[in-house]
């Protein structure tokens, strides 16, 4: 059996906004598939779908550089970026020297229309891993949708996505060609 992948959310520290969802360790191991990919995305998901952790629409990306000082069995971070609206915005270019493994776009319950109307309160994210297709390395994408209970409402990964075809991974894939 192989490592289990640790994901634990912080928060950003006293003098920031309070509240404010500030990314994820990542500890053990990376996920290393789609599918695992997806599950760290509706951990996510339900942690953003806490009322005051995610004040607006926020991209996350995933890093390998540690700390300075890491905690034991850590392997990386998945660190808010910016927004993707606002004084926080990611401007064009942010990741042009280096393309993240993994870019996640999470909602906050304000900011996501449930698929079901029983789910009011539910929030939303979107995951892109970046492929190359001028190499044969297609596109792979989530989406998941948690209510504040922690019901997962909707989930749905594929590979060969065409980032175009949805506007979050519209959006992801326009921040990394810019």
């Amino acid at each position: 059996m192989s490592e289990q992948i640790g994901v634990l959310p912080f928060l950003s520290s006293a003098e920031h906004a309070r509240g404010s969802l500030r990314g994820f360790v990542i500890s053990g191991r990376w996920p290393d598939s789609t599918k695992e990919w997806a599950q760290v995305l509706v951990l996510a998901v339900r942690v953003a779908s806490l009322p005051g952790i995610l004040p607006t629409t926020t991209v996350f990306g995933a890093r390998e550089e540690l700390p300075d000082d890491p905690q034991p069995g850590m392997v990386g971070l998945v660190i808010a970026e910016g927004t993707i609206l606002g004084e926080s915005a990611l401007l064009p270019g942010r990741f042009a020297e280096h393309v993240p493994p993994a870019l996640i776009m999470l909602h906050p319950p304000r900011e996501t229309q449930p698929s079901l109307p029983e789910c009011a309160g539910a929030a939303s994210g979107t995951l892109l891993l970046p492929g190359l297709p001028h190499l044969g390395l297609e596109h792979r994408a989530a989406w998941v949708e948690a209510d504040v209970d922690g019901a997962v409402t909707s989930m749905v990964s594929r590979v060969g996505v065409d980032p175009i075809s949805d506007p979050d991974t519209a959006v992801l894939a326009m921040l990394l060609a810019a």
